[in-house]
Formats: C-alpha cells, sequence, structure tokens
C-alpha cells in the first residue's frame, strides 16, 4: 500500500513538474515572443540544441534514435525554422539529460552569447539588407549551418569596435555610406522625384533656386508655420539650425543660418513633405535617431534637396564647358558654383553624384575636415569613395594626417588670412604608389562653432579617361606634391610639414628585417 502510494506521489509529482513546465512554457511564449521575433526565438534554440548534441557527440540520426523524433525535424530545430512543441522540449531534455529550463532559455553560454547578442537585439532589424541584395532569412541560415565560426567572426567585429571606440552611430554611418558606393552615389529614382515635384508646383529648375519659393510651398501647401525667432532664446543651441515639432508642424529656424543653409533646410522639409516619409529626424545637425531608417531617410531627404537646388541638367552642361578648358581657372569654378544658392558642401556632394553618372568618373573621393583654432588636431568628420577605397580616409588610430593635403592647407590658408574662404587646388602623388589625384578643396569657418574652420574636398584618380575628359588635368600651373597618409607612417625624407616621427612605419621595416633573417636561417639548415 505504501509502494502504491509513493508510486501515486511520484506518479502525481511528475504530472505537476510537468504542468509547471507547461505554464513556464506559456510564461516565456507570452513574455518573450511579444518582444522578439518568432524567427530568432527558434534560431537561438536551434543553437543551443545542436550545440547541446555536439558536446555529446551524437549525431543528427542518434538524437532521432534516442528521441524517437525524426531526423529531418531535428534538422529543422536546430537551422532555426522550427520550434518545438513543450512535449517535445520534455523529450529532448530528457533524453539529453539537460534542464528544460536551460534549454527554453534565452540566455547563451559564452560561446554563443555573442550570437544571442546580435539575434536579441535590433540591429538586424534596422539594417535594410534588402539595399544590398540580402535576404535576411540567408542570414539565418549562414549562422545556423556554422555558428561556432559565425560566432568567431562577431567576436571578431565586436572586439574590433570597442577597440577603435566604433559607436552604433559611427555603424550606421558607415553602412550608408557603403549603400552610397554600391550605387554610385547616384539616385535615379531620387531624380526623378525631383522633376516630378518642379513639374507639380511650376518650379524653374534652370533658374536660381530661392529659399522664399520653397518657403511658401510649406506654408501653403503643407501647412507649415516657421519660426526664427524660438531658437535664438535658448543660449546651448547655438549649433542648432532648425528643430521641427511634427505636432503642430512647426519649422524653428536659426537667425544665424545663410540664404543657401536656408533654402536647404525647406527643400529638405519639402522632401519629407513630397515623398510621404514620416520616419525621420527633427533636428540639423541630428541630435540622435532611433534607427537605420531614420539615417538613411534623412540621406534621401539631403539628397532631393541637393538635386533640387543643384539641377542635374544645369550641372552637366555647366561642367562640359568648364572641362574644355586647357587651364585651371578659380575664379571660373567659383562663378559656377555661385550659379547655383548653395553651400560649397552641397556643391562638391552634388559633383559626387553627376560625374560618376554623367562623365564616367568613379574612381573619386569627397572628404570633410574640421579644425579647432590653434590645435593640432584635424579631425576627419565626413568622407565618401566612389568605386574602390581611396586614399586618403579616415583612421581610427588618432595619428597626425599629412600636412601636405590640399585640404589641410586650405584650412591652415583660411586661419592665416581675414578671407572668408580659402581655396586651393593640387596634384597629389602619393609615396609608394603610381596614383596620383586631381584635389580641390574649400574652407571655410564653422559659422555655428566659435573657431573652428572646415574644409570640403574632391579628389579624382588621374588616369587617361580624366585627362581626355577634364582638358585642363595637364595644366602644369596646377602645383604637384609628394604626399603621405599619415606622419606615423609616411617615408618622405626631410618633410617640413612633419608632425611626429614614422615610428609605425619604422615598426614595420624592423619586423621586415626580422623576418628576411629568420628566412635565411632557416634556408640555411634546410
Amino acid at each position: 500500500m505504501i509502494k502504491n502510494i509513493s508510486e501515486l506521489h511520484k506518479r502525481t509529482f511528475a504530472i505537476f513538474i510537468k504542468f509547471l513546465k507547461i505554464i513556464y512554457s506559456l510564461i516565456i511564449y507570452i513574455f518573450v515572443f511579444m518582444h522578439i521575433e518568432d524567427e530568432y526565438i527558434r534560431l537561438i534554440f536551434g543553437l543551443k540544441l545542436k550545440q547541446i548534441r555536439t558536446e555529446k557527440k551524437l549525431s543528427l540520426f542518434g538524437l532521432a534514435k534516442l528521441t524517437g523524433l525524426s531526423k529531418s525535424y531535428l534538422n529543422e530545430i536546430e537551422k532555426g525554422k522550427k520550434y518545438p512543441k513543450t512535449d517535445k522540449i520534455v523529450l529532448l531534455s530528457e533524453n539529453l539529460d539537460v534542464p528544460y529550463d536551460h534549454l527554453v532559455s534565452l540566455k547563451l553560454d559564452k560561446n554563443l552569447a555573442p550570437i544571442g547578442e546580435i539575434l536579441q537585439s535590433q540591429i538586424l532589424k534596422e539594417i535594410p539588407f534588402e539595399l544590398f541584395g540580402i535576404q535576411e532569412k540567408n542570414l539565418i541560415d549562414i549562422v545556423a549551418n556554422a555558428p561556432a565560426k559565425v560566432n568567431a567572426f562577431i567576436s571578431t567585429i565586436i572586439k574590433i569596435s570597442q577597440n577603435y571606440n566604433l559607436t552604433r552611430e559611427s555603424f550606421f554611418l558607415a553602412s550608408l555610406r557603403s549603400y552610397q558606393e554600391a550605387h554610385n552615389n547616384y539616385f535615379e529614382e531620387i531624380e526623378d522625384h525631383v522633376e516630378a515635384f518642379a513639374k507639380a508646383y511650376h518650379i524653374d529648375l534652370s533658374s536660381k533656386i530661392e529659399s522664399s519659393d520653397l518657403e511658401e510651398i510649406l506654408i501653403e501647401e503643407f501647412n507649415y508655420t516657421i519660426d526664427n525667432e524660438e531658437l535664438s532664446k535658448y543660449s546651448n543651441l547655438n549649433e542648432l539650425r532648425n528643430l521641427y515639432i511634427p505636432a503642430k508642424k512647426t519649422l524653428l529656424i536659426s537667425k544665424e543660418i545663410s540664404e543657401a543653409q536656408k533654402a536647404f533646410i525647406y527643400a529638405k522639409e519639402i522632401a519629407y513633405n513630397f515623398l510621404k516619409i514620416e520616419n525621420r529626424l527633427f533636428t540639423f545637425p541630428w541630435i540622435k535617431f532611433e534607427s537605420f531608417d531614420q539615417v538613411l531617410n534623412n540621406f534621401i531627404a539631403s539628397y532631393f534637396a541637393g538635386a533640387l537646388i543643384i539641377s542635374k541638367q544645369n550641372l552637366v552642361h555647366e561642367l562640359k564647358t568648364f572641362f574644355e578648358s586647357k587651364t585651371w581657372s578659380n575664379e571660373n569654378f567659383n562663378i559656377m558654383m555661385r550659379k547655383y544658392n548653395c553651400s560649397a558642401e552641397s556643391f562638391y556632394q552634388r559633383l559626387t553624384n553627376i560625374l560618376p553618372k554623367y562623365f564616367n568618373i568613379k574612381n573619386l573621393f569627397f572628404l570633410r575636415f574640421t579644425h579647432k583654432v590653434d590645435s593640432p588636431k584635424y579631425k576627419l568628420t565626413k568622407e565618401l569613395h566612389i568605386t574602390q577605397q581611396q586614399t586618403p580616409h579616415a583612421n581610427r588610430n588618432n595619428e597626425h594626417y599629412c600636412r601636405r593635403w590640399i585640404s589641410i592647407n586650405s584650412i591652415q590658408n583660411l586661419e592665416n588670412s581675414n578671407a572668408s574662404t580659402s581655396f586651393g587646388i593640387q596634384t597629389s602623388s602619393y609615396e609608394n604608389s603610381t596614383n596620383e589625384y586631381l584635389v580641390l578643396s574649400s574652407a571655410t569657418s564653422d559659422p555655428f562653432k566659435k573657431d573652428v574652420s572646415r574644409s570640403i574636398s574632391i579628389g579624382l584618380l588621374i588616369s587617361p579617361h580624366l585627362k581626355k575628359r577634364l582638358k585642363f588635368a595637364n595644366d602644369t600651373s596646377i602645383p604637384t606634391r609628394k604626399v603621405g597618409i599619415t606622419c606615423e607612417t609616411c617615408s618622405i625624407k626631410d618633410c617640413k610639414e612633419r608632425m611626429i616621427e614614422p615610428w609605425r612605419l619604422q615598426r614595420e621595416l624592423d619586423f621586415e628585417d626580422f623576418d628576411k633573417t629568420v628566412s635565411t636561417i632557416l634556408n640555411t639548415y634546410s
């Protein structure tokens, strides 16, 4: 009798435990599935199951024989395509001798933790892989098929990011640059939208676009209220150019902005409304963003604004005439730029759209440097490289950029003069390379930051094609300079602009010499 009661108690207790597990499973479903995509839940479970099976040296066939579940069903679980029901999880738990709670938990051990962090975060959802022709399900399959290798890769990326202090913002901006570069920074659909807008609102793209024309459309068509006074009441917002308040459809504008900046801001607001973009940023420059979509939409609106203010038909025509001249003319270049109601940065940015598309000049780079007066540091705050990673590019080691670059020279010339702008052109010949670049640079003071200068540069790789397109590329009056990348890696002798000795280069040379000596010894004994 006691034995039967004991067996009954055991049976009752077992049923009670299974009941608790079912309740626990339901709680997991309710609280977790509401917050994390089903696909990721399935994948995490599959990764854990595969890891446990592998640790116990079981094949899929062996696990199938052990549990009575089909091999194909278990394979789909491990690939994250199916999530087993509670009774199947209990079966796996008992036969693999692992706690039920461990199987259904979303917590991964240290070997798979980086994958879990990525999957449980929103980063895969924030990056529009479809822009690059990548299907998200393909990423899931890659992770499921080779978790250890993917984990090692992710861990490496995380460590690199930590070492270089890469932020979420810099990661998204790098993704955006890759998207631009993949399309040679030319987007036909946005260009078409600009032409459709101009036609609908009788905007003459062949004429200079004034901010007053765009302001009228914002007020009359999109019911905007524009306030030029509010921002000036806040001394800590002196760097803010505009703030949009969606609930009131009110645009707060800084009184300090130029006519060109005002036109650009209005054109961006028109883009958001005409293209019906709701997920957007509300300040310029931005203070924070919630998703990659906001970063991408900001780019789309900015591209629209640049294309509206600087008509592609006009610019292509102007450039064709300008490129026919056999000698370079600063005056003619500035005359061409002043035909548009734009800043130097907007004009140079627009060149990165037009040159690859209409002149087949794709080997180019765009750079923006900033400099605090009397500071030894020059910061590369924006860059774009079409076709390939041109030189120079940003480094994350706080090294000293080559002072022979025209990008830095134009800032130095500005700060050493009383002029409002500084312009320079130079042919940059890189050490240890056959590549030469024709580089144009314009520098101005930053109107929103005291004692800060900035330069905008565009560099074109000199080639037979470029010389054919740009007749002045052979102009001997354009100065040529041998340049490096950073002082720490530069081998140019007797450089008067050098800021620090080339210790990184010397370390590489020492290592090469060391390696050569070791190889000689090994060959002697072979």
